[in-house]
């Protein structure tokens, strides 16, 4: 390995030894407020390694920078793909540090193991979208994977241990079933790389069967089992409420956004690179569980009562909406050949969930180290008490429903519109039903803040202004997360552009 070769993986090393740093940071230091500002100060090296390999990409006017004389050649991708999931984890990442001041002054010790924790997994989420092939898919995965779990038990509570095991041991069967299905494809193909994969479908009577041969079939949804715990899609969502109940509220926003997001970008890779030669197949797989996790996620979010519980449904409905996007670019392609709306729209709508998402978890951290409790009904006339949380909340809410001019409503926008040009109107109506149904218990939750009588605090005097402390700093970071939300529905077109050149990658892939 040279010099260059490091230099191209030199984002996720930095992650990686931040992380290592910060915990070892937390063993020598008595203010442990240093560690958390050691940890998102930190940030700023794999950021500035990410922006020179960007200025690489537009100087040498290459799609990707591996040569390939590299040994990293066919194993990671470094092009404009990989690197906007990239800015999107690390924007992530550094508001999930900020927004948990409040929430670690809570926890005596281990505090550096709570950031090291979430740097090393974000290390994961940073090889995920430039993963090319198949051993370094499952590494990356794991990497993910791995340090999320010991973070959902990390309170230590009856429910947070629960949480946690639920995670390891559903994400270590995951993780099995997808190794049987990596050894079927690798058997039919003869290759790891997804590059050879794609030059395993040749002539005509590969496509007498789906995907070229059962074998091959069985192995591609056995993998999409494995893809689907990541992007708590259902089928496999069995995990996701309980998760999200007891994990750490901190956790769980960061587990919402940047897993899925990192998760999104490797199955956009893995099918756009390694089954060109098969869109209608795998197409007609993700529109079905496109449809099926929007509606069972819509459907279950309605009887909730736990805050977190809803976010947890809520958020196997968005991977629903989002999957149309990606079932789009497939159906698309067997109609007029490659367009960017169908990937781009996915990339933005990743972008703008994340701002939502965010804000509405960071106003629920700050709620609930206050009253300590997530029940819906806890939070009843939480305008009298904190009007801040309660308006910031409520916008995150609405956004989430696609209300213009919020972020998710051009987001939806871009995503049913693609589906409508690929043949997929009938996904596109269901996904504007879903929207409808949502607003339900998002709305549900404004009723509750707003008019509904706060429960029984003689301790608080009605004529007091702001009656939820929070730092300065956590408040800052749902102010960003606000404004990103309300930003990129007002003026989504740098995204927009920073999305389609990203997907302009996989334009090249689908020139037959």
């Amino acid at each position: 390995m040279t010099v260059y070769d490091i230099y191209l993986v030199s984002p996720q090393i930095a992650m990686a030894a931040l992380g290592i740093l910060v915990i070892l940071l937390d063993l020598v230091v008595a203010r442990k407020s240093w560690v958390q500002g050691f940890a998102f100060v930190g940030l700023a090296a794999p950021t500035i390694l990410a922006l020179l390999l960007l200025f690489d990409l537009n100087g040498s006017g290459l799609s990707n920078v591996v040569p390939e004389n590299s040994v990293l050649f066919q194993s990671l991708a470094v092009d404009r793909f990989s690197l906007f999931f990239n800015f999107l984890v690390l924007a992530a990442t550094a508001l999930v540090i900020l927004a948990s001041t409040d929430y670690v002054r809570r926890m005596d010790r281990n505090q550096g193991e709570y950031f090291g924790l979430i740097l090393l997994s974000a290390t994961g989420m940073l090889l995920l979208p430039a993963a090319t092939e198949l051993i370094t898919i499952y590494i990356s995965l794991e990497l993910t994977t791995l340090p999320l779990a010991a973070l959902g038990a990390f309170l230590l509570t009856a429910k947070s241990t629960e949480a946690g095991m639920k995670f390891l041991i559903i994400g270590a069967i995951s993780s099995a079933i997808m190794l049987y299905g990596m050894a079927l494809v690798f058997g039919f193909s003869g290759s790891t790389t997804l590059t050879g994969i794609a030059a395993s479908f040749s002539g005509p009577a590969q496509q007498q069967v789906p995907f070229g041969s059962y074998a091959m079939l069985v192995g591609v949804v056995l993998m999409v089992v494995g893809f689907g715990f990541k992007l708590s899609s259902v089928p496999f969502q069995m995990w996701v409420p309980d998760v999200y109940e007891g994990g750490p509220t901190p956790v769980v926003a960061f587990l919402s956004v940047a897993s899925k997001a990192a998760a999104f970008g490797l199955v956009l890779r893995f099918f756009y690179s390694g089954f060109t030669a098969v869109e209608l197949d795998w197409g007609i797989l993700l529109a079905v569980l496109a449809a099926a996790s929007m509606t069972i996620g819509n459907l279950a979010a309605m009887v909730q009562t736990n805050i977190k519980r809803l976010f947890g449904y809520s958020t196997i409905a968005h991977a629903g909406y989002i999957l149309i996007g990606v079932a789009a670019v497939a159906m698309g392609a067997e109609i007029s050949g490659f367009s960017t709306l169908g990937p781009s729209s996915v990339l933005f709508y990743l972008a703008a969930y994340t701002a939502a998402n965010l804000t509405a978890f960071f106003a629920i951290t700050l709620i609930s180290n206050r009253v300590d409790s997530d029940q819906i009904a806890d939070y009843a006339g939480m305008v009298r008490r904190s009007p801040f949380m309660a308006v910031s909340l409520a916008f995150a809410l609405i956004a989430l429903i696609g209300v213009p001019p919020t972020s998710i409503f051009i987001a939806k926008i871009y995503v049913f519109t693609a589906a409508v040009n690929s043949g997929l109107a009938w996904l596109a109506i269901l996904g504007v039903v879903n929207s409808v149904v949502s607003a339900y218990y998002y709305v549900r939750v404004i009723r509750v803040m707003f008019l509904n009588d706060p429960a029984s605090d003689q301790t608080i005097e009605p004529a007091a202004p702001e009656k939820i402390p929070a730092s300065l700093v956590a408040r800052f970071a749902l102010l960003v997360a606000a404004a990103a939300t309300l930003g990129l529905g007002i003026a989504p077109g740098m995204v927009l552009k920073a999305a389609e050149s990203a997907v302009a990658v996989l334009a090249g892939v689908y020139v037959r």
